[in-house]
């Protein structure tokens, strides 16, 4: 079967945008945090850069997209290290339910695999500054194998909900529900930060320029995960990403609205995150809407995620960085809004009545699902290992766990006076003249 070149030199460009996501989600979520711990959570997500993409070579990817088992999970043995994953030719349909004729198999394997990375990374911030690298790894790796692939399977892999007719254009349940709700169940087993009480700006952003520019590469890459979902150059590729675009810069300026509707000042920081509410719940829709559609999702998420923010505020729940408001309840509604507003014209779907159920029945399934099995994963994980760090070395977990400082000033032994400067530069100036 002959290859599309235009279409896979656009997934290649995609798999790129999507792989540099996870910096930027590392950028992002850095500069929200305390700055003796920006090291430990970016580390956290350049770990799931590579060990995360490793498991998914060895077996993860045919457990998502190998042959069903009974609609509940792939055969690993269809894809084991990418077995039968071909380089000249397409994913065989003789082995999975997914059809993508046009781009080689090991391309479309890569492409997912960067979808698989960055989820997990999207929960660290709901547990930030509270867990430890060695039990994080081993966290993540059980949960990619337990919600992650077997989601990933029942959605896009030709699993159960794929049967039903549920659709996800780009992950609104696979990789945002399920992030969403997993870091929700998180904070009821892993607790709340201990930040010190003299400290009044203990939990606030210690570098907000890291915090826009861990924006503008999410946001970048935003198009090659909306866009690049579509899985060729076509015209749905391009309404997704300008869906995305258009959601974004609503809900960007929604944010600052609300922000000023509630008594605060409209900042940077909630401009970043109102952009990220809107990118996340376009998500599950971007390919099935039209623009005043996007629109109006980018209205909604503005003010529906600003609201789940402050309800999780409000019940003391110490979700750092906004990671059940903006992704979960953002994927979920969008997920939801999708039944709501698709168009035929767009992409072949017909909002209906049925479709909303579907689409309300699936996603609060895989929202429940991912809650219960991380909070036992966790539980656990919590009996056999130390999860969290001590109480003193929370406030200085760059230097503990991992022996760096992010910010690092040099001293000189014996200070420079402004004469001895001025001296240094008539001296260097007189031995250049002849």
């Amino acid at each position: 079967m002959a290859l599309d070149t235009g279409d896979t030199a656009f997934m290649f460009l995609c798999t790129g945008l999507v792989q540099f996501m996870t910096p930027g989600l590392a950028f992002f979520y850095g500069g929200l945090v305390r700055s003796t711990n920006v090291l430990a959570i970016m580390l956290q997500s350049y770990a799931a850069l590579g060990f995360v993409f490793i498991l998914w070579y060895i077996v993860f990817f045919s457990l998502a997209f190998g042959k069903s088992v009974g609609g509940l999970i792939g055969d690993p043995r269809t894809f084991f290290f990418w077995d039968n994953v071909h380089v000249h030719e397409p994913i065989g349909q003789n082995l999975t339910a997914v059809s993508v004729p046009d781009i080689p198999g090991v391309l479309f394997a890569g492409y997912q695999g960067m979808f698989a990375v960055i989820t997990p990374a999207l929960m660290t911030g709901a547990f930030a500054d509270r867990m430890r690298m060695l039990p994080y790894i081993i966290f993540v790796s059980l949960w990619m194998l337990l919600v992650y692939a077997p989601v990933c399977h029942w959605v896009w892999g030709g699993g159960w909900m794929m049967q039903q007719g549920v659709l996800d254009f780009a992950g609104g349940i696979v990789v945002h529900i399920t992030s969403g709700f997993s870091a929700l169940s998180s904070l009821f087993v892993i607790g709340k930060r201990h930040l010190p009480a003299d400290d009044p700006d203990a939990g606030a952003p210690h570098n907000v320029p890291i915090v826009a520019l861990g924006t503008a590469m999410l946001w970048f890459g935003w198009f090659g995960f909306n866009g690049g979902s579509a899985l060729a150059a076509d015209g749905v590729a391009a309404v997704a990403a300008m869906n995305s675009q258009l959601a974004g810069s609503v809900a960007l300026c929604g944010w600052l609205v609300m922000e000023r509707l509630t008594g605060k000042k409209p900042g940077v920081v909630g401009a970043c995150v109102g952009a990220v509410a809107g990118l996340a719940t376009i998500t599950p829709a971007a390919g099935f809407v039209p623009m005043w559609a996007a629109f109006v999702i980018g209205l909604f998420a503005s003010v529906f995620c600003f609201g789940c923010v402050e309800l999780i505020n409000h019940l003391g729940l110490d979700d750092a960085l906004d990671v059940w408001g903006v992704h979960g309840m953002g994927g979920y509604a969008g997920t939801i809004l999708l039944g709501c507003l698709a168009e035929a014209h767009v992409n072949t779907v017909e909002r209906s009545f049925k479709q909303v159920l579907v689409q309300f029945c699936c996603a609060t399934t895989v929202a429940a699902y991912s809650f219960a099995v991380t909070y036992i994963v966790l539980s656990i994980l919590h009996i056999c290992v130390r999860i969290r760090p001590s109480k003193k070395c929370e406030s200085a977990l760059d230097v503990v766990e991992h022996g760096e400082k992010a910010y690092v000033t040099h001293h000189s032994k014996e200070p420079l006076k402004e004469s001895d400067m001025l001296s240094d530069a008539t001296t260097e100036t007189s031995d250049e003249e002849p």
